[in-house]
């Protein structure tokens, strides 16, 4: 197992329950898609995985280690070898493209290349290559400031597939792109995962991409996992109850066959 959690639930400060007993566990090289409504608790899921949140009930183990029984040096270690994607990727508007790619490997690489690479890029051929798989090539030079939302978060996913990763974590990876974008850039995040034997998590909001695109699916609403099984056997059922009382603009979901809402107990 790459991943895998028992019974893990969290708590905002405000009060507010984000997850409750959640159970999960996904091997190494598989595809995870995670959807859900707004709130559900897709984001804080991956905050837990990425050490970015302790849990505050239950039990969480990543590429075989528990994080919170580590120490803060080993701990760094093992978020080295997750990458994290972010739905408005952390990117400093005058950095140039190459150096925010290259960004990637500074966990990985010693102080004295680290501060150089900010300085001059050592490997300005591997991130233009990682950029090239998602039609960016050209922007290498350019500043951060300089692009689009979309190519951005592009930016933001080429800088984790350098980092090479084990564990990939994808917030709202595409919510910036077009549809035809979307879909392109979802399939290259698929393929080079596979062929890397890299395990990808993402949420989306996106039902019909995440179905076309991900094998499994886990479906979150309320804190709570409601379903988690292959794409294939998702129903439309099982959808309507995931999206109960919200209307999505990218469902084959007809509202009318909402279900009622869950009441689901704080954990």
């Amino acid at each position: 197992m790459i991943l895998s959690l028992s019974g893990v639930g969290h708590t905002h400060a405000d009060g507010q329950a984000a997850l409750c007993d959640i159970e999960l566990r996904v091997a190494q090289g598989e595809r995870v898609a995670i959807i859900g409504p707004s709130g559900a608790g897709k984001t804080t899921l991956l905050r837990l995985l990425a050490t970015a949140l302790k849990p505050q009930c239950g039990q969480l183990e990543l590429l075989g280690q528990q994080p919170w029984a580590l120490s803060v040096a080993q701990r760094q270690r093992l978020r080295a070898r997750i990458g994290l994607i972010h739905q408005a990727p952390p990117l400093p508007p005058r950095q140039r493209v190459v150096t925010a790619v290259l960004a990637g490997r500074l966990g990985q690489w010693s102080l004295g290349r680290s501060l150089l690479s900010l300085i001059y890029p050592l490997d300005a051929a591997g991130a233009a290559a990682e950029l090239g798989r998602l039609d960016l090539a050209d922007k290498l030079y350019m500043r951060c400031d300089q692009l689009s939302g979309g190519q951005l978060q592009r930016v933001g996913i080429a800088r984790v597939l350098y980092q090479a990763p084990e564990l990939i974590l994808a917030d709202e990876p595409v919510s910036a792109m077009d549809p035809v974008l979307a879909n392109y850039t979802l399939g290259v995040l698929n393929r080079e995962a596979q062929q890397r034997n890299a395990t990808l998590l993402a949420s989306l909001h996106a039902v019909e991409l995440a179905l076309q695109h991900f094998p499994r699916i886990v479906g979150v609403r309320a804190g709570r996992i409601l379903f988690d099984k292959p794409a294939t056997a998702v129903t439309s059922e099982e959808l309507a109850a995931l999206y109960a009382n919200e209307q999505l603009s990218h469902s084959p979901i007809p509202a009318a066959a909402f279900a009622p809402p869950l009441h689901i107990p704080r954990c």
